[in-house]
């Protein structure tokens, strides 16, 4: 089939976007759970975390899922699985101990987390590598979801549920995208108020909702004649969705937008689905095409991913002590963070063993994208 360029440039769009995120999520003043500390005790600046946060990691589970579908149209289960394995529980497992340790260490250094003397010198390293997993709690997900996945394709044919969808008339279809934001508002109610450790990494995961964002994207948003339905009315999703950014970004402004009463509100999961369905269409109406660049981008978001988060702590926690301007602290650590993510997979991808623990490549078996 012809490969839908349109999901692949939305994917590494929305990654690119996650670099950004971090780089502000790191210096946020908001109470947000991580990072290195604000310059002051309100910025504007937050705003940006504010207006990414809600939408972005939704979308990459969609276009996950909508991904899903058109792999298992050329993969058997059975080779699905394994390449799953391989490329999302090898790097979220061996991974932590061949690179993610490092983001554990600089995590403690944020923290200021300082361990009682005599411990010896292994059982530190275990513990940076439990701190290190960041951003791969997405790929952690994403590993359950896929074999999640295998079991409930058996009962719900997504080749059947193609077909009903090619029949409906357009109001059947504004009516299934009605359906879906209540079920997704429905999952978001998951939240834990005063969490504890464990409770806190459950709000993270948030398995529930994110789940059934990844089953949308592979019955729902895998279909064309979803696509052709978004992409017409691009304009008007994309207009909604400011709309949207406005009264969230409002409403929140200067708050914790991770909160559960933000997370679990009518109006954060609003902004969150029209902005989905927004980018769904623009990508579909004015990006299936690609590039020389868009195919590099392609081939390595996933390891830009999966690198970027020590850059970014590392480089955030030098300038946060620099004392240089603000100002110029947030365009340094952008730069950093994007070019040094791009160096740092160039180079580990060529390293024979550790670029199989920290990115699943197999270069014995090629790589099928």
């Amino acid at each position: 089939m012809k490969r839908l360029f349109f999901l692949d440039n939305l994917r590494w769009v929305t990654v690119l976007l996650v670099l950004f995120y971090h780089v502000f999520y790191n210096f946020n003043a908001l109470g947000v759970f991580g990072g290195i500390g604000g310059f002051a005790d309100h910025q504007w600046q937050d705003i940006f975390c504010a207006l990414l946060n809600p939408w972005f990691m939704t979308l990459l589970f969609v276009v996950a899922g909508a991904s899903s579908r058109y792999a298992l149209r050329s993969r058997t289960p059975r080779e699905f699985r394994r390449e799953r394995t391989r490329k999302l529980l090898v790097p979220s497992t061996l991974g932590l101990f061949v690179f993610g340790w490092i983001l554990g260490l600089l995590n403690s250094h944020a923290a200021a987390a300082t361990l009682p003397e005599g411990i010896p010198l292994f059982v530190k390293y275990l513990i940076a590598v439990l701190s290190g997993t960041g951003p791969l709690w997405f790929i952690q997900d994403l590993f359950l979801f896929s074999l999640l996945l295998l079991v409930v394709r058996r009962v719900a044919d997504a080749e059947r549920v193609d077909g009903w969808l090619s029949k409906l008339r357009e109001w059947g279809v504004t009516l299934l995208m009605i359906g879906f934001f209540g079920v997704l508002w429905w999952a978001s109610q998951s939240q834990i108020d005063n969490p504890t450790v464990a409770q806190g990494l459950l709000n993270l995961y948030r398995p529930i909702y994110y789940f059934v964002a990844f089953l949308c994207g592979y019955y729902i948003f895998s279909s064309e004649r979803v696509h052709t339905f978004l992409a017409a009315r691009a304009w008007v999703l994309i207009v909604a969705a400011v709309v949207a950014a406005v009264g969230f970004g409002t409403e929140f402004y200067g708050r914790d937008y991770t909160a559960p009463e933000a997370v679990e509100g009518l109006l954060c999961n609003l902004f969150c689905w029209s902005m989905t369905l927004a980018m769904m269409g623009a990508f579909k109406r004015w990006g299936d095409t690609t590039s020389p660049f868009a195919d590099y981008m392609t081939r390595s978001s996933f390891g830009l991913y999966i690198v970027h988060m020590t850059v970014c702590t590392g480089i955030c926690l030098v300038l946060k002590a620099s004392g240089l301007p603000v100002w110029a602290v947030y365009v340094l650590a952008l730069v950093v963070t994007y070019v040094g993510s791009v160096v740092l997979w160039e180079v580990l991808r060529r390293v024979p063993v550790v670029r199989w623990c920290v990115f699943g490549i197999d270069k014995s078996k090629g790589e099928r994208r």
